[in-house]
């Protein structure tokens, strides 16, 4: 099984390329994020005619996370169990399901701003409602995943350089320890291989050159329980996809599974 997540920042924007990209890597599972459109404009006709079945978390113009299956997608739970508000709203950030035997979660962790703001707040909350959320799942004998966009670079080698980040987020010690309690819940960092250079970076911003000069980030991640990492076979960014004209600032993160 092959399973992948993917930063699409507008699925709209991107689908012509996002349909390409799903019929040439053989994506069986794909977790979506930055769906930015309601669930009733998601193109649901469009995945059907590749074979994907479609569970959608998304409710206007920002966020909205995706599962596309050609597996099955059975016990879809939309939303972040126990989760919290941010100003009053229930951000659709989370979406679970079961797609041939695997328990996946596709995730677009909040993005925090500014240290001083109240979305690092409302980030460091919504941390913990995962890692609660998830404990279960975590600790079972079933493969389970948490595949996404966690807007947080899990050390100081997955940012290009360490002191452009000095004191801002991504970065920081609290949301560092929020990664960190996410694994001790049962879950472990699926490292992938880099198909160019040292580093498998998953964002590039669109200003400065930050693509052609490899000015990255590794924030997009896969964390598996037991079961899932065994059955990993490889796991690569593909850097590909985010080269040429309409592309997303993110790269999929792709991973093979041998269950």
């Amino acid at each position: 099984m092959r399973i992948a997540t993917f930063n699409v920042n507008s699925i709209t924007a991107r689908l012509p390329r996002l349909l390409a990209w799903l019929e040439s890597s053989g994506t069986d599972v794909l977790c979506i994020q930055e769906t930015k459109c309601s669930a009733e404009q998601f193109p649901y006709d469009a995945l059907r005619e590749l074979g994907y079945e479609a569970a959608v978390n998304a409710t206007g113009r920002w966020n909205g996370v995706a599962l596309l299956s050609k597996v099955g997608l059975e016990d879809v739970v939309t939303g972040l169990p126990g989760g919290p508000l941010y100003e009053e709203v229930d951000e659709p950030r989370a979406i679970s399901a079961t797609c041939g035997g695997v328990r996946v979660w596709s995730v677009y962790v909040p993005n925090g701003r500014e240290v001083e703001h109240d979305h690092y707040g409302y980030k460091l909350e919504w941390f913990r409602a995962l890692t609660a959320a998830v404990a279960e799942d975590a600790a079972g004998s079933r493969p389970f995943a948490v595949l996404g966009d966690f807007n947080v670079a899990p050390t100081d080698e997955d940012v290009y350089d360490p002191a452009v980040f000095e004191g801002l987020t991504h970065v920081t010690p609290a949301e560092r320890a929020a990664l960190e309690a996410l694994r001790t819940a049962g879950l472990s960092d699926v490292f992938p291989r880099a198909l160019k250079y040292d580093r498998p970076y998953t964002f590039w911003d669109y200003r400065m050159l930050a693509f052609p000069k490899n000015k990255g980030m590794r924030i997009d991640l896969v964390y598996g329980n037991e079961p899932f990492a065994k059955a990993v076979k490889d796991a690569y960014v593909d850097r590909e996809e985010r080269k040429g004209k309409g592309a997303s600032d993110h790269a999929p993160v792709v991973v093979d599974l041998e269950l």
